[in-house]
């Protein structure tokens, strides 16, 4: 990969590993539903008149719309809200691709290999490690939400690779469209309506520039940079570079948030990123012809 070019990966892996700490200070702003629900809606409006009409089918969008923004979403931000920091949700959401493998192996009948199998064993140790520390000092709860919210994930990911959308960025806006009534509508019966029009009524200039961030900054900017790379170099090139996201995600919320990073922690870290990175770029048998691998979403 050209510098540049490497930069710019750099540059997207640590806008989505900071839009942990960002979702984090919205929460102090708005419900988890309604802040889900606003994020989708400003990345949906006004792109969706700009990217052109869906290039996969409709079943495909609607599918990976209620796994990805409605059930993984919507239990991130609900996890968050009940006390998961950003630094470790960065790290346990990456999980994801265990949980990937997994269904594909299920759905898309993809025979994991050995140096695969051995990376989800050494990433759901990770996984372990962090439950032990943060169930000695953090609410289970909330950690359960996330590994919930990655298992979501999973599923979209799988839904993705079927549909096999050419242009991930017009893909992932029309997905933007789906979650907004489903996430507004549990909002108003899980979140009350006071609830959310008092966050509505609040809105300030911080507020409004978070939802920015997280719709525009991460969502618009992110994957059409990404999708740049990925039709520049093989998927196996730019790839590895989302092992950065949880660098960013704990280091940001270390300097910003001071959230404090135990030993126990770091090693989990370091089984929880071997891990991925062996069961995200180790070959694996398939039966079904090769299919594009999706771009992550944070």
């Amino acid at each position: 990969m050209r510098p540049l070019h490497i930069a710019l990966a750099v540059l997207v892996t640590a806008l989505w590993g900071v839009n942990f700490v960002v979702i984090e200070l919205g929460l102090d702003h708005f419900p988890p539903l309604l802040f889900s629900a606003l994020r989708f809606l400003v990345a949906a409006l006004p792109a969706v008149f700009f990217v052109g009409r869906p290039k996969v089918a409709w079943k495909w969008i609607v599918g990976v719309g209620l796994a990805l923004g409605v059930a993984k979403f919507g239990l991130l931000f609900i996890g968050m809200d009940r006390g998961m920091g950003a630094g470790l949700s960065s790290l346990v959401l990456q999980v994801q691709a265990v949980f990937t493998a997994l269904f594909a192996a299920i759905v898309l009948a993809e025979r994991p290999g050995k140096a695969k199998l051995a990376g989800m064993a050494v990433a759901l140790a990770g996984i372990g490690v962090a439950a032990v520390d943060e169930g000695a000092s953090g609410p289970v709860l909330a950690f359960v939400l996330v590994i919930a919210a990655a298992a979501c994930w999973g599923v979209s990911n799988v839904l993705t690779r079927r549909a096999a959308p050419p242009d991930s960025l017009n893909f992932m806006v029309w997905v933007s469209t789906v979650p907004v009534l489903p996430l507004l509508g549990l909002s108003l019966v899980f979140e009350g309506w006071d609830r959310d029009r008092e966050a509505l009524g609040a809105l300030d200039w911080s507020g409004a520039g978070i939802i920015v961030y997280v719709a525009w900054v991460v969502t618009i900017f992110g994957f059409g940079a990404w999708g740049f790379l990925l039709s520049r170099y093989q998927a196996s090139s730019v790839a590895p570079f989302t092992l950065l996201v949880p660098v960013f995600g704990m280091s940001s919320a270390a300097l910003l948030l001071d959230e404090s990073v135990s030993p126990l922690r770091w090693c989990a870290a370091a089984l929880l990123v071997g891990g991925v990175a062996l069961t995200s770029f180790a070959g694996a048998r398939r039966t079904r012809g090769p299919v594009p691998e999706p771009a992550p979403v944070v």
